[in-house]
């Protein structure tokens, strides 16, 4: 049982489980204020053009009493549209080019060294100091101070 709590522990912990999570909820709320683009200005545009109040209800026709309603399909294709064009445009396209502009090397990759090559050359800076003598002002180990 340890180990499943071990395992899970270690899962949340990767950094792309957290980007992830942080990628949902963007899309979330972005997905919101596309719909709402499109609500409020597409569709009632495209509503004005069938002669009805609302996309949903354009095209409708009914037989034998069942109502049929291809606009709310055609709705929910231009909110989807709406939406991948966004995406595609405002967060893909422009990842894809700086990725090709980091490719061609006009804009250089962050550099992140690793928490133990960090501590490794704090130590060595540390030694590098101690072997250089004491610096004047400074107090020596030891000694009291005024």
């Amino acid at each position: 049982m340890k180990d499943i709590f071990e395992g899970f522990k270690n899962f949340i912990s990767r950094g792309n489980v957290v980007e992830l999570a942080v990628a949902v909820v963007i899309g979330g709320a972005f997905g919101k204020i596309v719909t709402n683009i499109v609500d409020a200005i597409i569709t009632p545009l495209i509503a004005a053009v069938f002669g009805s109040t609302s996309l949903a209800s354009a095209l409708s026709f009914s037989i034998n009493d069942a109502v049929f309603r291809p606009g709310l399909v055609l709705d929910a294709m231009i909110n989807f549209l709406a939406v991948a064009a966004a995406v595609y445009f405002l967060i893909v396209l422009p990842m894809n080019k700086l990725a090709e502009r980091r490719a061609r090397g006009l804009e250089p990759e962050p550099e992140v060294k690793a928490e133990d090559i960090q501590l490794l050359e704090e130590i060595r800076d540390l030694l590098r100091a101690q072997a250089a003598g004491p610096q004047p002002g400074t107090p020596q180990p030891g000694t009291p101070q005024a």
